[in-house]
């Protein structure tokens, strides 16, 4: 093995730890990725090596293209309310049952993942479904699993439906090793992705109720006497006993009912993060309280709520606290971002008291924490403020199930005229998927369905980000043979327990089970990326024709996306994970099944369609 290849097999080893250790985020990895190898091309380190223009060419790709316009004309069907329209009328669908309704509710969300990109969806569905499950008296984790692994199927079926698809085209067109092949067809995954959702969909609803937990959400676990909360504020006084002592070791942190939000000074907010702080007199101490916490506030030596009589400032009464949970949705501009970093307190008059991720709650350290996708808050202020919070979109709040903005719904026909335009001009062939999404998004952009600001926010740069220094290490371990070493490997591993009439069988499952296992830790983006060079690579070493080739990408374009088991392997997954009050295990324990009905269905349909059983 030469050691640009071992090179190559570092830097891929290095990327997948720093996937899975998330001590720095996925994005940051891949530039960092992208310039160490842009870094070794520069210096011609070797010929094996590919140079900076062959690396520079990723960017010339138009899988990234293509996904990032599909963001946009999926952001447009959530501006124009189509979802949040679709999803109110299932509130009159309650009445049929908990199976009938899910039935329902799984066949929309399937088909509309099929379409559009499956994580908004979800994300808009949420404050829907949890709403729903109050109103027919069942917890939201026996629906919100679900609803993920519906846009999963959906996702599955169709070139758009999710990125992965996009993607895995994108490898095809741009192989040297099959430089014929034809890239994705529309539908052409629905031969085998149709079939498995509704055996999948079939399943979930008959077993899901019994397989599903009973988990509370995180605003659910809070009693109806901690929601009685009240904010107001403190003066410390001069001469009070606070001033000069810290916050840990004051007498202020020790009432009972009462929590120190922040300190403000000379009109200055100063975080709380600091334990080691010192009161000063006058300082404006916001506080949330229980009814008794505002007696004993009330009473304690040094400090009075503000009063205009005593001390000249205008009057704040206290005002009820509400708690709601809230979600960081995958287009929000507090992505990457920290809450000194967004002034939360002083842009929106409400306090962050946790931040979940991932099941873990961030404790006191989330004031340094960067938001990222699928982070789960939990808010406390005023109705008005809540309220504000709502209109500015920054989070999705799942108090309620969101209102259709009416003044948009007359640009609803238009953006769903050009999905089916962008659809329909793929499919037949008309134009290449990456040059009609692109035309969709110009035609969203001049009738006013969307702001250029609305659709440069709404790319998920971090994705396009990932992809990019992801086939920037596609690229490299082509082309210093590394990508051919692992083709090789998992040739010898087929060969090894099977006859050779079952050769080409044995290498579709050890592909499928390859693939399956990395997108569970890593993302389904990064997966395809890798391993559908691989699977080409397999096919060439096989001596197999274009056509049959096919089959082995195929194959890892299902298991990318077939991700149930954990909560990290699909981004919708993630985003129910905490708002659910799931455990990691409970994904396991039904993720399970749908793992073995995608991976035996995926290989046995495929195996007839190619004639691959002997």
């Amino acid at each position: 093995m030469d050691w640009e290849t071992i090179l190559a097999f570092a830097l891929l080893l290095c990327t997948l730890i720093s996937f899975i250790l998330e001590k720095v985020t996925v994005d940051v990895t891949a530039i960092t990725l992208l310039g160490i190898i842009l870094v070794f091309g520069a210096l011609n380190i070797s010929p094996n090596w590919p140079s900076v223009q062959v690396v520079l060419g990723v960017f010339s790709n138009e899988a990234p293209i293509t996904i990032a316009a599909m963001f946009v004309i999926s952001t447009s069907l959530n501006k124009c309310r189509i979802i949040e329209s679709i999803s109110n009328s299932l509130g009159k669908l309650c009445k049929f049952g908990y199976g009938k309704f899910m039935l329902i509710l799984l066949l929309i969300v399937a088909f509309i993942s099929a379409f559009i990109n499956n994580t908004p969806v979800v994300v808009v569905l949420l404050p829907v479904v949890i709403s729903l499950s109050r109103k027919m008296g069942i917890h939201a984790s026996k629906m919100l699993i679900p609803v993920s692994y519906a846009s999963i199927f959906g996702g599955c079926c169709t070139l758009v439906g999710t990125s992965t698809n996009i993607l895995a085209s994108g490898v095809i067109s741009n192989s040297s090793v099959y430089p014929s092949m034809e890239p994705l067809a529309m539908f052409e995954l629905a031969k085998i992705a149709f079939p498995l959702l509704v055996i999948a969909l079939g399943f979930l609803v008959l077993f899901g109720k019994r397989l599903l937990p009973e988990r509370e959400a995180l605003a659910s676990i809070i009693s109806d006497i901690d929601q009685k909360e009240f904010l107001t504020e403190a003066v410390v006084q001069s001469g009070s006993s606070l001033i000069g002592e810290k916050i840990k070791s004051s007498g202020i942190s020790k009432l009972s009912g009462v929590r120190l939000l922040e300190v403000v000074r000379n009109g200055v907010t100063i975080s709380i993060n600091n334990q080691n702080l010192n009161f000063q007199a006058n300082d404006r101490l916001v506080l949330s309280c229980k009814r008794q916490g505002i007696i004993e506030t009330n009473e304690f030596e040094g400090i009075n709520l503000l009063d205009g009589s005593s001390f000249g400032l205008e009057q704040i009464s206290s005002k009820t606290g509400v708690m709601v949970e809230s979600l960081i949705g995958p287009s929000s501009t507090l992505i990457s971002k920290s809450l000194s970093d967004v002034n939360f307190r002083t842009r929106f008059n409400l306090t962050i008291l946790a931040i979940h991720r991932r099941g873990r709650n961030l404790g006191k350290e989330f004031e340094k924490v960067k938001f990222q996708p699928g982070d789960t808050l939990l808010i406390l202020g005023t109705e008005d403020a809540i309220e504000r919070l709502r209109k500015s979109e920054e989070v999705v709040l799942l108090d309620q199930a969101p209102v259709p903005l009416q003044n948009m719904k007359k640009k609803a026909p238009i953006a769903i005229g050009v999905l089916i335009g962008v659809i329909g001009l793929a499919s037949f062939s008309i134009l290449p998927i990456s040059i009609a999404s692109i035309l969709g998004v110009s035609i969203l952009l001049l009738t006013g369905c969307l702001r250029a600001r609305d659709a440069y926010q709404a790319i998920e740069w971090n994705i396009l980000i990932l992809i990019y220094g992801m086939l920037a290490l596609g690229v490299t371990m082509q082309q210093t043979g590394a990508s051919s070493e692992i083709a090789s490997l998992v040739r010898n591993v087929g060969f090894g327990f099977f006859d050779p009439e079952w050769h080409p069988l044995a290498l579709l499952i050890v592909l499928y089970l390859c693939t399956a296992f990395l997108t569970e830790v890593l993302s389904n983006n990064a997966t395809i990326v890798i391993m559908a060079p691989i699977a080409l690579e397999v096919a060439n070493i096989m001596e197999m024709s274009a056509y049959d080739a096919r089959a082995y990408i195929l194959t890892t374009c299902i298991a990318a996306s077939a991700s149930f088991v954990t909560p990290i392997g699909y981004q919708t997954n993630t985003f129910v994970y905490t708002v659910g009050g799931y455990h990691f295990k409970d994904f396991f324990k039904i993720g399970i099944y749908f793992n073995l009905i995608y991976f035996v269905g995926t290989v046995t349909i495929i195996s007839v369609l190619w004639n691959l059983i002997p």
